[in-house]
């Protein structure tokens, strides 16, 4: 290895460490908000999103919002979803992701699709039952998050109780908007949170 080369070498696997750090870093800070659908990587969506608003105007439903100057400067103007408040109604024709010029929300090119089956909703949240607080655990019967859920089978009922197939939910948290309990009975959380 001649002098170039190794000051390539040492150059490039000093720029690798610094984006592992700083996408590391942005991953972790992320964990305390919800990208819109089809958002790319935390990093990459911080680097490809101009802060537009465009999204944020597209969403019929009202669910985006963008995130505040006290959280930061590298994600102040952003999008994010209000999920705790408002489900995503996981529209048909993405008007979110149709308004996102920039290509920080990006749908999967037909390429990338399995032509054989329909395109696979973007995974947005965790949500979980919280036991004590949902009525059919304690006795009475109720299902009203089973009259909005989106999805086919992401919600299971064993023994007139509801259950969430986490292989199947995308987290939208329509089924948490729902919910009658105080306080809801479904916690949603982010993807990336512990």
């Amino acid at each position: 290895m001649d002098r170039r080369d190794f000051f390539r070498f040492g150059a490039r696997k000093a720029t690798e460490t610094v984006v592992r750090g700083a996408d590391a870093l942005a991953k972790k800070k992320a964990s305390r908000w919800l990208r819109p659908p089809y958002a790319l990587d935390e990093l990459e969506f911080l680097l490809a999103c101009t802060r537009c608003g465009e999204c944020i105007a597209a969403c019929p439903h009202q669910v985006i919002f963008p995130l505040s100057t006290r959280l930061g400067a590298q994600v102040a103007a952003t999008p994010a979803l209000d999920l705790l408040r408002k489900g995503c109604h996981l529209c048909e024709d993405w008007p979110c992701v149709m308004a996102c010029e920039p290509g920080a929300l990006k749908r999967p090119s037909p390429e990338e699709e399995d032509a054989d089956t329909p395109p696979a909703l973007p995974r947005l949240a965790r949500a979980s039952i919280d036991e004590r607080r949902c009525l059919p655990y304690s006795g009475p019967e109720c299902g009203a998050c089973d009259s909005v859920c989106p999805v086919p089978g992401a919600l299971v009922w064993e023994q007139w109780k509801p259950r969430i197939d986490t292989e199947r939910c995308t987290g939208c948290a329509l089924c948490r908007e729902a919910c009658i309990t105080e306080p809801k009975a479904i916690d949603i959380r982010s993807l990336t949170a512990v």
